[in-house]
């Protein structure tokens, strides 16, 4: 269409804005016309990109490829769309999702539209951008969200099927190690040791929730003036599973180096206006009413070992040419100290 526009962006990853405007014509509430496309940066999986048409801002996720090109589970975009249509009104902040389209002859690979989320995204958990005050109350607002997800009936939202119920960490160690061993490009004696550790030491009685998979600050849109979550982005790990095991991720950040790993540990939270580890664990226990402690070096330890396989997955892509982002070999190389991170925790759950 004469009056689609390719915005600036890395080129090579642009949809084409004419085949896009094409199919969109009459699918978006407002349509498709004037189409702009621009891309948006800091995504590691599912290429995001920000489209203008009809007076109205979208954003549009796809697969970084053809299915036939990427590892068997990965990047299921069908899943995110599901689950955002669901939350809909849920009291858990998601844009509103509008087109699927799993045709890859669209525009080469899967999509999918949503309302654009306007407002602030932060990269950095010491916020250095907010006052005092405001860095502990989004920490605060933060731990609501996701103990409202945890919360949820999934059944009446339709998502009974989303995931199996039970069995969540044994399933998914499995699953990561077969991904892990599918990306593997170097031996990493400590990714080796969890791979046969983590099936050992599994936590009795899991419960089962909604579970985001991703839940992290900045796959969060927090609002324009006020320290509070107003869209949670990145839905493609999310399943039934284990809450503590997604509330765990949520908590690494505590463990992180500061800096090139975005993380807290070091850094004195208290000068910052920041809660510790165990504040927050204390505050969504109290929200949810569940028992955090007695497992959660394990369920560290299973999150390093998770985003280890992701990371190296990451870095697999780099080296065959399908990563979503410019700086994904560099990244990747990060599996490593994962896995030694998760290695190291695992090896202090003896005293659970």
């Amino acid at each position: 269409m004469s009056d689609a526009v390719q915005r600036v962006g890395s080129a090579a990853s642009l949809p084409d804005a004419g085949r896009l405007a094409a199919y969109l014509g009459g699918r978006l509430p407002g349509g498709a016309g004037d189409l702009a496309v621009e891309a948006l940066g800091g995504g590691q999986s599912n290429p995001t990109f920000r489209l203008r048409a009809g007076g109205r801002h979208y954003a549009l996720r796809t697969k970084p490829g053809r299915s036939a090109e990427l590892l068997p589970s990965a990047h299921q975009i069908e899943r995110e769309y599901r689950v955002l249509g669901a939350l809909a009104d849920s009291g858990v902040p998601v844009p509103r999702v509008h087109v699927l389209c799993t045709d890859e002859e669209v525009i080469g690979r899967a999509f999918y539209v949503m309302d654009f989320v306007a407002g602030r995204v932060f990269q950095d958990p010491r916020l250095p951008e907010l006052a005092a005050g405001a860095r502990r109350a989004l920490f605060d607002d933060m731990n609501r969200v996701l103990a409202r997800l945890h919360s949820l009936d999934y059944a009446r939202l339709g998502l009974g099927d989303y995931g199996k119920p039970g069995d969540y960490l044994a399933r998914q160690i499995a699953r990561w190690s077969k991904q892990y061993r599918a990306s593997e490009t170097e031996a990493i004696e400590a990714m080796d040791r969890l791979i046969e550790w983590l099936p050992t030491r599994l936590p009795p009685d899991e419960e089962t929730t909604l579970v985001h998979g991703d839940f992290r600050l900045d796959n969060l849109v927090i609002d324009a003036r006020e320290p509070r979550v107003v869209g949670v982005l990145d839905w493609e790990l999310s399943t039934l599973g284990s809450p503590l095991a997604d509330f765990s991720y949520h908590c690494c950040v505590f463990h992180f180096p500061p800096g090139r790993h975005r993380g807290l540990a070091g850094v004195d939270l208290a000068a910052l206006g920041l809660p510790s580890e165990a504040e927050h664990v204390a505050a969504y226990a109290a929200r949810t009413g569940r028992r955090v402690a007695g497992h959660w070096d394990y369920y560290l330890a299973y999150n390093f070992f998770r985003m280890a396989a992701i990371v190296q997955g990451i870095r697999k892509r780099a080296e065959l040419g399908t990563a979503a982002a410019a700086n994904a070999l560099e990244f990747g190389r990060g599996a490593r100290l994962l896995a030694e991170m998760g290695w190291e925790r695992a090896q202090r759950t003896g005293a659970d």
